[in-house]
């Protein structure tokens, strides 16, 4: 019996540009448009607008096509701030009014609770919004020496395809790295292992920026000594990873340190530069003080923080309440979370390490044995369904949700509310990523 190939998409280069009446947009931001009762998914197009659109895919189900030209355009279309936007695939929104962009999470947050989760919030809230450029202060930039060229490109892949966009500048990263693509290309060139450095991890603090620079054979004394001259010059912290996560090693300076405040909170959270932190620092400021309204914690009660992390949520949380338990996965962050307790002379949180997506783990956790008068959870993007019935067993008479996938807090919000008896009291979302699809969300639960 031979074997049968897979069915291979169909070409679509020798196709003309078709004109298209865009109805509607997904949540990836691809307009939504109909030809002969298949439906369209169309780049860099906005509902009511009407485009000429080259294809790109064609498939059984639908096809998928890239904006040419906007014959009429919409009116929450704005020009693109950054002058790559058109090859770059960092961000996808940027032809999109930010306020549009804000009112379309918050609609399609609401879509997925009602659609998803079959539940409805009795009250929006307003969105957070703050900084919309140079916020990201997270990122791994891709490294390549690209010989046609001469030189080493440093940033985002292209659009279409796995090639690394040429790019001088990035509007969204934060200054100190995105208006300094050029300075890391030299640096990056003149390095004798160039061809062997696949990738530059960056990581924004309050105080300082981190670089971790990965490379595959080792560096001569004479690079180490080229990026320790960029750190000094720069102000940077440079690390290097010759193999796993494990073998990240500083360079420059000789005590790093990274932290972040709220100073609203008087706290301040000390991290590495590998370590997850919430990437919009403005929001996040906005996004812990308004998880900490919403949750009001009293000075008689005690709070389970799921999902703890660095103790982002946590150390605030400690200055309200009697007493705050604080679990995370990764043993690491639950040593820094402790280490940044001390630091901030907060003697109410106590800290465990337990994957919580693990229901063998969970079922031998003495902290899931204690009261809890309320809840904080902010899961990865997969949410947080292993711990629901944990949760429904604890019975906190108000639950705190932070969720960066609408579709999985709408699952785990239909489990709270028809299966443990809570009620979804309030939702809104809050603009973590500006000019891209991602959709950070906050839910309340109330018993």
């Amino acid at each position: 019996m031979g074997h049968r190939s897979r069915r291979q998409p169909a070409r679509v280069d020798h196709l003309p540009p078709v004109e298209l009446t865009i109805e509607s947009m997904t949540l990836e931001g691809k307009g939504v448009a109909h030809l002969e009762g298949k439906v369209i998914f169309v780049e860099g197009a906005l509902p009511t607008e009407t485009v000429k659109a080259r294809y790109t895919l064609q498939k059984k189900s639908f096809d998928e096509a890239v904006t040419v030209e906007v014959l009429t355009p919409s009116d929450e279309r704005v020009t693109p701030k950054c002058m790559h936007y058109s090859v770059c695939g960092g961000c996808s929104w940027q032809h999109l009014a930010p306020e549009a962009q804000i009112r379309y999470k918050q609609q399609a947050l609401l879509d997925q609770l009602k659609h998803v989760g079959k539940v409805e919030p009795d009250t929006v809230l307003e969105p957070l919004r703050g900084d919309i450029w140079g916020y990201r202060r997270k990122a791994r930039l891709g490294v390549r020496y690209v010989p046609k060229k001469g030189k080493v490109l440093v940033g985002f892949r292209e659009r279409e395809g796995s090639f690394l966009a040429d790019l001088t500048r990035c509007e969204v990263l934060h200054p100190s790295v995105g208006e300094h693509l050029v300075d890391l290309q030299q640096l990056m060139s003149s390095m004798s292992q160039k061809e062997r450095i696949p990738q530059i991890e960056v990581a924004v603090g309050d105080n300082a920026t981190a670089l971790i620079v990965r490379h595959l054979e080792p560096l001569t004394a004479q690079d180490i000594e080229l990026l320790r001259a960029y750190g000094e010059r720069m102000n940077q912290q440079i690390y290097l990873q010759p193999k796993g996560p494990d073998t990240v090693h500083c360079i420059w300076p000789t005590t790093p340190t990274l932290y972040y405040e709220h100073p609203q909170f008087n706290t301040r959270v000390e991290f590495g530069p590998q370590d997850f932190f919430q990437i919009n620092q403005s929001i996040n400021r906005l996004m812990v003080k308004r998880a900490v309204e919403l949750l009001d914690p009293q000075a008689n009660e005690t709070v389970l923080d799921l999902f703890c992390g660095l103790g982002n949520f946590t150390l605030p949380l400690a200055q309200q309440a009697m007493q705050v338990t604080g679990v995370e996965g990764d043993a690491v962050m639950v040593k820094r979370a402790k280490h940044s307790a001390e630091l901030n002379d907060i003697h109410n949180t106590d800290y465990h390490a337990c994957n919580l997506m693990d229901d063998d783990a969970l079922k031998q956790q003495a902290w899931l044995k204690r009261h809890y008068d309320k809840i904080l959870l902010d899961p990865p993007r997969a949410g947080a369904i292993e711990i629901m019935p944990y949760i429904g067993r604890l019975k906190a008479k108000r639950i705190v949700y932070v969720s960066c996938n609408p579709a999985t807090l709408a699952r785990d919000a239909h489990e709270l509310v028809n299966t443990h008896g809570y009620r979804l009291t309030s939702a809104g979302v809050m603009d973590m990523f500006p000019h891209t699809s991602h959709v950070e969300s906050i839910a309340v639960f109330d018993k």
